[in-house]
């Protein structure tokens, strides 16, 4: 019987085949549109090996991890290499141009005849369709994944600078209305206190007025007993 160690082991034994591969790079970039936002990697990966899994493959989160950080450090050394080949493809063709005058010397022509014929075999070798078209699609589906990547970021990007323009025309529009509130309730304050300083001195004219009245009648009946 096969331990959850040995078994672990002879799946970290068996090498990532091209169609695995390109599994891999799929599941992955399906995983990262289901979990936009999420920066548990952990999490990230255990979805990727249970997919793997449904798929007739058997890999742990951490061998999948690493595979990918295998595939992203490739890519990224393809691309160098590109750049550095553009760079020298000028001191290239001029070493070929050296070459062609060289060998219209007689006695150096056999040399460079196997010279160059040592060169063809060896681009027609790095350029045979068995040699290159696997990792050559694999290659083009990382480049579609960090394609997508970038675009995704430049959508996250314009979602959150959208959200932003929201919230600050939402929090503009949310201090106007308080404003407004402040000032309708300031508005219906004095109207109030208004209203109560009409009162009062109603109240203390008609007091006033009472007391007038009750002065004059006591005057009245204190001269009507003092004839």
């Amino acid at each position: 019987m096969m331990t959850s160690s040995s078994s672990s082991a002879h799946a970290q034994a068996v090498q990532w085949g091209n169609e695995e591969t390109r599994d891999l790079i799929v599941i992955r970039g399906e995983t990262e549109r289901d979990l936009v936002g999420i920066k548990r990697n952990k999490t990230i990966w255990e979805i990727v090996s249970v997919k793997l899994r449904e798929r007739g493959y058997s890999r742990t989160p951490d061998q999948c991890k690493c595979k990918w950080k295998n595939l992203v450090n490739r890519y990224k050394a393809k691309k160098r290499f590109k750049r550095l080949n553009a760079d020298e493809l000028s001191d290239e063709e001029d070493d070929d141009e050296e070459q062609s005058e060289e060998e219209e010397e007689e006695e150096e022509r056999p040399a460079r005849g196997n010279s160059r014929k040592r060169k063809i075999e060896r681009n027609v070798s790095d350029k045979s369709p068995r040699a290159t078209s696997g990792t050559a699609g694999i290659h083009e589906m990382l480049k579609a994944f960090f394609d997508q990547q970038q675009r995704m970021e430049v959508e996250w990007r314009q979602m959150m600078e959208r959200r932003a323009q929201e919230r600050q025309l939402f929090e503009e529009e949310w201090r106007q209305r308080m404003e407004k509130l402040e000032r309708e309730r300031l508005l219906v304050e004095q109207a109030w206190r208004e209203k109560e300083e009409q009162r009062r001195i109603r109240e203390e004219s008609r007091a006033e007025r009472r007391d007038a009245l009750l002065t004059t009648l006591l005057t009245k009946l204190i001269n009507q007993n003092n004839p």
